[in-house]
């Protein structure tokens, strides 16, 4: 290639500035051995490369034009390149070169996660390591890839015949890429000492020609180009003589091109050469087939004696070898690339599925649902979990599943046919046939599909009474209505509102729980004070209503029951004099959160018809005294509303859901381990279908951007505004980053992550306004932060307009700043935040709402649920929160029914810094809010260095 020899160490390159190498150009640079390659990136725009010039080296490249240039560009070894590649790959602005590579970096490392890596020598004589062996899946995958490489990516011109220039084969370029990633990875510091020496474990070249031989054989068994299969056969199947005269059972070895996967002959059609297909697999195919049936002895022993056979054509099998071969040898085999094929004759093999119900199934319980469900999901119910084992679709009998576990051999004559199956797998069935199950356990293994059976998931269906509950529980809006409005309602319920009623009281009088989450203002208080005026309808189900929820929101419940529910009994338990004397059937209690988390004990004394959590994500960790409190307050039914039933990370909707319907979810480690991880990390799609399908029915979440939920709403739009830093902006920014930086680097564990904290609250404290960051007591505010003036432009316009705003931070020192400069400017305000008494709180809600004072200052976290501030046009949030759900509930303080007026949001975001990534951050976030959501916050302080400093990084901001 015509590129200068590179360095044997790279130039050190920063985090921003492989963050715009990922915009490069990227070629691959081959080298020998595999690991000396190189990764090239340079600037086909002509722009300079973010690095110093003396670490760049000229590299002959064919441009667009067909015609060869000189360009500087940085060679990068491929265990360096491959963070900048894998960013590429995603990379919005990256190239297709740079693109190409990517993908290629990620199929590499997908393969040697599996494994695939083999030992050998370079051309040379040099100890190196490669990628292999591959299935015929993974050639396709590879030549696929090969096909899209584009020119840029393989634009470095080779010497071709008669002294020509040519372009590399693209599939042999990315094959040698593969093995450069596969040489590089197994040389860590502690390689040698795994390996007892250098070879194949150091970084530094092996010189090792006494290996050739038998580096050709490793060769020749993996990439000659020949793979092995066994065709389980069972001479004389057809027979129907007495069923215990079963047939025994041989393996015969086959051999497969693996160029051609249509072309495959007998291994003793291949040894004596004969048949068109034998004769196609060349010479060299006795020698691989035997190196690939060494492999496949060492992981099967049961092959060994084809090793030493004149030919290797066949082996007998006794009746514990094909038991084998049903389960772990069949698996340890196919990791060597041998595959098992059953006869033709047993492809009805036995099917095993675990059928959960109540007992006594056929028989009508005496306690029944209003819709005749038995009432078995009582919590000292048990449910019978048995085995449905079928031929075909012929269900056998238990006396047949006994004969079975009790042949003690693979494959029984049963019902004039030889069947194939795993005694072990029999034995298992019938000793687990008669296991009982709590409701709330078989509810969800026939919610998910699936049950855990002595660590083993297993297939499972509901019959009888608890199919038909799993049919009515599938779809949460489905199905007839089976009640109407409450008569005492004041009101008419909306057609949306009505099915979650009817949602709600399905869950209730079954004795299941639910959570209600709803967007904010689409009425979740009123649909459940129907329900509540329901239930004292049925003296089964009537009771008094406990309500726990935010100190704002009290007043709030109290007047919606007075609205929409005259005549019904509301108190508030909570101030020194609180009280539960008198309680009544059909009354409300309102209390706090923190009341009840002082008062747990008297609240638990009485019998609550239902109890109510309202704003629900107070109880998401739980492990807090208050979600530990709420949980001893027993009651025939629990509900929770919320907006936000997953803020942060899924244990949170464990959290919620287990107070709702204890033991749904199983216990919180089982859930994280078998749910949560998978989802979170998007690795385990099976896993999302299979929370979603348990968490569906205790869930009903609208959005206000539903069809038909709420057409009436007006329209509102979203509005991004970057502000650029001032000098003094910037200059602190880039301090505080530099500073904190370097004392990050040299401190771990709690420490680190709280420096990463304490960086990240720095920085968003310095866009918001420098007074703030520097805790200045009497600051001089103007001209000091582009995001104020902007606000002072923005409130312009809208009081001018006589319209009202609401202005939301998540800082309280910020809103003190923010409402004394206003003041200054002679524009009314109020400013509500965590500390403001419940009945100040009320009298500022009804100032806004009765046009007396157009700007309305609200703490994020004190305000962003409960309220109604339908007066407001207008909302502005003045810094970014890390979850989109959290902000979505405060602009919901003005976006909500009763709205009748187009809302705009304004976002203020300082450009070029932390606030920029974090908005694209949650642009991403808010696709994947049904179902993961990142651990915000906590996730960013995992961040290794180079990625907190490419997050951190100030590009191209301030004035």
């Amino acid at each position: 290639m015509h590129v200068l020899p590179s360095a044997t160490s790279s130039p050190a390159v920063d985090s921003p500035a492989l963050h715009a190498l990922a915009t490069c150009s990227v070629v691959f640079l081959p080298g020998d051995p595999a690991r000396t390659g190189r990764v090239a990136f340079w600037r086909s725009d002509g722009k300079e490369l973010p690095v110093d010039d003396d670490t760049l080296a000229p590299l002959t490249v064919v441009t667009s034009g067909l015609r060869t240039a000189t360009v500087p560009a940085l060679l990068l070894p491929v265990p360096e390149a491959l963070p900048v590649l894998t960013r590429a790959r995603t990379a919005a602005d990256s190239r297709g070169s740079a693109a190409f590579w990517g993908a290629a970096s990620l199929l590499a490392l997908q393969l040697a996660a599996r494994g695939l890596l083999l030992p050998g020598l370079s051309p040379t004589g040099m100890d190196a390591w490669r990628m292999g062996p591959l299935t015929p899946e993974d050639l396709e995958r590879m030549r696929t890839l090969a096909a899209s490489m584009p020119p840029a990516a393989h634009a470095v011109p080779v010497d071709g015949p008669a002294g020509t220039l040519s372009l590399p084969e693209p599939e042999c370029l990315l094959r040698q890429f593969l093995d450069a990633v596969a040489d590089g990875l197994p040389r860590s510091p502690a390689a040698p000492l795994a390996a007892e020496g250098p070879a194949f474990a150091v970084p530094e070249a092996q010189h090792l020609p006494g290996l050739r031989a038998w580096a050709a054989d490793i060769a020749a068994g993996h990439d000659a180009g020949v793979r092995l299969s066994l065709r389980v056969e069972l001479p004389g199947l057809e027979d129907t003589g007495p069923a215990d005269d079963a047939p025994r059972f041989r393996a015969v070895l086959q051999i497969h091109s693996v160029s051609d996967p249509a072309l495959v002959a007998d291994a003793a059609d291949v040894w004596a050469g004969s048949g068109s297909s034998a004769a196609a697999f060349g010479p060299r195919a006795r020698l691989d087939a035997l190196l690939a049936l060494r492999r496949a002895a060492h992981a099967w022993p049961a092959l060994a004696p084809l090793l030493h056979a004149a030919v290797p054509d066949a082996v007998d099998l006794a009746d514990e070898e094909v038991t084998e071969l049903l389960g772990e040898a069949s698996r340890a085999l196919a990791a060597t690339g041998v595959q098992v094929h059953w006869p033709r004759q047993l492809a009805r093999r036995l099917t095993a599925r675990a059928v959960i119900g109540p007992p006594d199934d056929g028989e009508q319980a005496s306690g029944q649902d209003s819709s005749g469900l038995p009432s078995f999901l009582s919590a000292d119910a048990l449910l019978s979990f048995n085995w449905r084992f079928a031929l075909g679709d012929d269900r056998l009998t238990r006396a047949e599943l006994d004969q079975l576990a009790e042949a003690g051999r693979p494959v029984v004559r049963l019902r004039d046919e030889w069947v194939l199956i795993d005694p072990a797998e029999a034995r298992r069935a019938r000793e687990s046939q008669d296991r009982k199950l709590s409701p709330v356990d078989a509810l969800g293994a026939v919610l998910t599909g699936t049950a855990e059976v002595d660590g083993r998931t297993v297939d499972v269906e509901a019959s009888g009474a608890l199919e038909r509950l799993r049919e009515r529980l599938a779809e949460p809006e489905g199905g007839p209505q089976e009640i109407g409005q409450p008569a005492a309602l004041r009101a008419s319920l909306r057609d949306y509102q009505l099915r979650g009623l009817n949602w709600l009281h399905r869950m209730t009088s079954l004795g299941l729980g639910g959570c209600l989450a709803d967007d904010m203002g689409l009425g979740k208080t009123i649909t459940l004070i129907a329900l509540h005026l329901h239930r004292q309808t049925d003296p089964a189900a009537a009771g008094p209503t406990l309500v726990v929820c935010p100190t704002s929101l009290m007043g709030n419940w109290q007047r919606e029951i007075g609205k929409f529910a005259p005549g019904t009994p509301v108190r508030r338990f909570h101030g020194p004099a609180r009280s539960l004397d008198g309680l009544g059937d059909g009354e409300f209690v309102l209390t706090t959160y923190g009341t009840m988390r002082l008062d747990a004990a008297r609240l638990a004394e009485a019998e609550w018809g239902m109890v109510v959590a309202d704003e629900a994500q107070h109880v998401k960790n739980p492990y807090s005294a208050t979600a530990r409190q709420l949980r001893t307050i027993d009651a025939k039914a629990r509900v929770a509303l919320t907006g936000t039933p997953v803020e942060n990370n899924l244990s949170e909707l464990w959290a919620i859901l287990d107070w709702t319907t204890p033991g749904l979810l199983g216990r919180l480690g089982t859930f994280r381990s078998r749910y949560a991880q998978a989802v979170e990390g998007g690795a385990d799609p099976a896993a999302a279908r299979r929370l979603g399908a348990l968490v569906r029915p205790f869930l009903l979440r609208r959005r206000k951007s539903d069809p038909g939920i709420a057409p009436e709403l007006p329209p509102k739009t979203e509005t991004d505004r970057e502000v650029s830093l001032t000098a003094e902006q910037a200059g602190l920014y880039e301090a505080v980053v530099r500073e904190t930086l370097a004392a990050i680097s040299g401190a771990g564990g709690m420490e680190r992550r709280g420096l990463v904290v304490k960086l990240l609250t720095a920085l968003k404290q310095i866009c918001n306004h420098p007074a703030q960051y520097l805790k200045e007591e009497r600051p001089r505010i103007e001209g000091r932060s582009g995001k104020l003036e902007l606000l002072d432009e923005l409130l312009d316009t809208i009081l001018a307009e006589e319209a009202s705003v609401l202005v939301f931070t998540q800082y309280v020192q910020m809103a003190r700043l923010l409402e004394g400069h206003l003041a200054r400017r002679g524009v009314r305000t109020q400013f509500l935040h965590g500390g403001t008494p419940v009945p100040q709180r009320e009298a500022m809600v009804n100032r806004f709402q009765n046009g007396e004072v157009p700007v309305f200052l609200l703490s994020l976290k004190a305000a962003g649920t409960g309220l109604n501030l339908t007066r407001a046009e207008h909302v502005v949030h003045f810094d970014r929160w890390w979850n989109p759900a959290v902000e979505a509930q405060a602009t919901d303080r003005a976006y909500r029914i009763g709205q009748d007026r187009p809302v705009q949001v304004h976002r203020l975001i300082a450009e070029g810094t932390i606030e920029d990534r974090i908005a694209q951050m949650l642009d991403r976030k808010k696709d994947l809010a049904d179902s993961v959501l990142g651990a915000g916050e906590a996730a960013l302080t995992e961040l290794t260095d180079a990625e907190l400093a490419d997050l951190v990084e100030l590009r191209g901001a301030g004035r």
